[in-house]
């Protein structure tokens, strides 16, 4: 890539081809859309029916793609873009699957219990990052309560599965 000065004292990035590279900041509606088509499908999301069937695994991956669209939201189409909390709310939404995922293939019952906590605290904190968009104006009130929805879900069956395999922990220890 190239760095060329223009005259009206600026620099353009050039992909190499001699056309300039536009800027994700700046691209008008018609290039936004021909990125997003580059960037390929986008795997459907959960319906209402299907999440209050699902797993724990699934709804965490469900909520890591709407997390992942959010932050997309939240840093390109936005009116007002947001920067900052949408990084904090895209790392801690993403790591409550990985988390959960992770404990899939967990060693030991305190190994499934480390990663199951984690998840509830990334999940704890998600809600944090959630509450603070919404509440300065980031998110209307259809688009917090959809993701507060969900959230609250996952936090509820987190909790249980942490409070379950504690009890499981101590029961074994006293046997």
């Amino acid at each position: 890539m190239v760095m060329e000065y223009n005259e009206k004292k600026s620099y353009k990035k050039f992909n190499g081809k001699g056309k300039a590279n536009p800027s994700p900041y700046t691209l008008h509606h018609e290039q936004k859309v021909a990125l997003n088509r580059k960037r390929g499908k986008l795997a459907p999301l959960m319906t209402e029916e299907a999440k209050q069937a699902a797993s724990i695994h699934e709804l965490s991956y469900d909520f890591g793609c709407r997390i992942t669209r959010l932050f997309q939201y939240l840093t390109e189409d936005a009116k007002y873009k947001e920067y900052v909390q949408s990084k904090q709310i895209y790392r801690s939404g993403t790591s409550i699957g990985a988390n959960v995922r992770e404990s899939k293939h967990a060693q030991s019952d305190a190994d499934f219990l480390s990663k199951m906590s984690i998840a509830y605290k990334e999940a704890d904190e998600t809600d944090f990052w959630l509450n603070l968009l919404h509440d300065n104006g980031y998110l209307n009130d259809d688009q917090f309560t959809s993701l507060n929805k969900d959230i609250d879900r996952i936090l509820k069956i987190l909790a249980s599965i942490v409070k379950t395999m504690k009890e499981k922990i101590e029961g074994n220890k006293k046997k």
